[in-house]
């Protein structure tokens, strides 16, 4: 396992990180306690989750009632300073007009209800969920800043923001002397790779810590589907996940049969030679793995050292 700092800051987190959507969604309280002391014992000590996950869902994902915080609360316990804990405010939690967003009433309500969630008095990354255009930054900002100064954050981060809406918030926190957002996480794999255009590179100039969701495209490169028509039965393709049926291309299946080729010749699954291509890259500082089976961490952790060679680096790159 490799450690990395989070943006500027002193905070060292693991390459990897456990992210939990699939608490109280797809995998039940015991199974999800299981996966989290696993990827304790495995050295991984960056945990994310959200407000927005877990079974309070509806059917359509218009809303959450934080069941997976609530299960990280349980699992925590006699654990907590082991890890850097992140989650995220802004998507809705409620029908009510005020339970989404970025507001101030939104994010002081919320803070305190996350804190009672995950059964702790300190959130060590507060992340935006998504960018509300509904919602001056510097409103926002204060708040957060607000919730660091109140001991009830420690760092602050977003999620799903552009480069140039990052730059104007750290515009904001200097002119007004706010905390500034530390890290950003977006989507990156081997099949989406938009966010090298612009970024990672700002990112990197501008210090800030990257960590990457999906980076197995919400399965596409696990190996499990061959074509459009041949999905699993059990699959999340077959339940209709309109996100990953978006990765159903024929150049998409074309690139994961050559990924398949490449991982079997370096001895390795077609998971994890995804999974360690995003790590490879220089702006990573973390991949969030989704895990929903304990084998989904030993089989990361497997990988989390392996250093790629300029060729094989280039090798990828010339297919894509």
């Amino acid at each position: 396992m490799q450690y990395r700092k989070l943006g500027e800051t002193g905070l060292e987190v693991s390459n990897l990180c456990l992210g939990t959507m699939a608490f109280g969604r797809w995998i039940d309280e015991k199974a999800s306690a299981a996966i989290l002391h696993s990827a304790i014992e495995n050295g991984i000590n960056f945990i994310d989750t959200a407000n927005y996950y877990g079974k309070g869902q509806d059917e359509e994902f218009r809303y959450g009632t934080g069941e997976s915080e609530e299960i990280i609360g349980r699992a925590l316990k006699g654990k907590r300073d082991d890890v850097v804990l992140a989650t995220k405010v802004g998507i809705a939690v409620g029908k009510g007009k005020n339970d989404k967003g970025l507001s101030r009433t939104h994010i002081m309500r919320e803070v305190d209800n996350q804190l009672r969630r995950l059964q702790t008095d300190y959130i060590d990354l507060y992340q935006v969920h998504l960018f509300d255009p509904n919602t001056p930054m510097e409103e926002t900002l204060r708040a957060l800043d607000d919730s660091v100064r109140q001991g009830k954050v420690r760092y602050i981060g977003c999620s799903n923001y552009a480069a140039w809406q990052i730059a104007k918030s750290h515009h904001i926190s200097d002119k007004m002397n706010l905390e500034k957002f530390i890290s950003v996480q977006p989507q990156y794999n081997l099949l989406s790779r938009e966010i090298e255009q612009e970024l990672l590179p700002f990112s990197q100039s501008e210090g800030v810590g990257v960590m990457v969701y999906s980076p197995l495209a919400r399965g596409m490169l696990s190996g499990k589907y061959k074509t459009s028509n041949d999905v699993p039965p059990e699959s999340r393709a077959a339940h209709g996940e309109k996100l990953l049926r978006n990765y159903f291309t024929d150049r998409n299946f074309q690139l994961v049969e050559q990924y398949r080729k490449l991982a079997e010749n370096n001895k390795v699954s077609l998971s994890q030679f995804a999974l360690a291509w995003v790590l490879n890259q220089p702006a990573v500082t973390s991949s969030i793995i989704g895990a929903s089976k304990l084998h989904h961490v030993t089989d990361a952790v497997e990988i989390s050292d392996w250093i790629w060679s300029e060729e094989l680096l280039n090798t990828v790159n010339s297919l894509y």
